[in-house]
């Protein structure tokens, strides 16, 4: 009987298997590679994880877009935007004082770890014995409001500070009359700059008075009293890096707590 031979498929029945799998390969190591050179923003991944599901809140979110209280502006800024800006505003005030010598050249401007200083002749911004403000005293608020103004985003805090001199030397002024003077003075001073000033929330501009009692020279001589009248400001940035709530949000917090717990 003869043999019958069976026809040959040419063994490559299951080939396509091997391609399929080295292909898959491939693409797996293709994605490996392109996660090894992303990386994920934490803050926009929780964007979107909470745009998702609203009901997830971390309790870590900083004030602002993602947490609770936004109406401080909060302090999701980069920590090096503020110290440009206040860089940048002490930098103007540095060159307005130079290009305007004559008429600033009773003004001190310091700059420190997140503030900047400015201190006012107050025979610039007033007579004696009167918290009217002079025009040559506004003339100088006019020159520096730009400066605060484009600044305003990234200020925590203006504060305004009023001093008064002895009248002499080792007889303090009457208390009341002596703090209500430098009061009125700064005050005068923040009405300004509150009608002026673009983009600052008033609640972060804020009135101090220290009457006789920080005087930077004696009492004796006319021109050492003329030190001690002055009207002073201490801009502060928002500190981004600390945890501790900007101070209009403290404010809040410490209020609404005192409210809460005396009912």
């Amino acid at each position: 009987m003869a043999s019958i031979k069976k026809k040959s498929s040419g063994g490559g029945g299951a080939n396509w298997m091997d391609t399929y799998g080295d292909m898959v390969t491939l693409l797996l190591c293709f994605f490996v590679l392109l996660y090894s050179m992303s990386s994920i923003d934490e803050a926009k991944w929780k964007i979107i994880v909470q745009s998702f599901n609203p009901s997830i809140v971390d309790e870590t979110d900083p004030p602002g877009p993602i947490g609770e209280d936004s109406s401080s502006g909060g302090n999701e800024m980069p920590a090096t935007d503020v110290e440009e800006a206040m860089d940048e505003l002490y930098e103007y005030l540095k060159m307005y004082q130079q290009q305007n010598q004559a008429q600033a050249g009773d003004i001190l401007i310091s700059q420190g770890d997140g503030y900047v200083f400015i201190s006012f002749a107050d025979a610039v911004f007033f007579d004696g014995n009167s918290f009217t403000l002079k025009p040559e005293g506004k003339v100088l608020l006019d020159g520096i409001i730009p400066a605060l103004s484009g600044a305003s985003e990234f200020i925590d805090e203006l504060q305004v500070l009023g001093h008064t001199a002895q009248q002499y030397a080792h007889t303090p002024n009457p208390i009341p009359a002596d703090r209500r003077l430098a009061s009125n003075r700064a005050t005068e001073v923040v009405i300004y700059l509150q009608e002026r000033i673009e983009g600052l929330d008033p609640g972060r501009l804020v009135v101090t008075s220290y009457g006789q009692w920080r005087n930077v020279a004696d009492n004796g001589t006319e021109s050492e009293r003329a030190k001690n009248r002055r009207v002073e400001m201490i801009i502060t940035g928002l500190d981004v890096e600390s945890e501790m709530p900007d101070s209009l949000t403290k404010y809040k917090t410490m209020y609404n707590t005192s409210t809460t717990s005396s009912d």
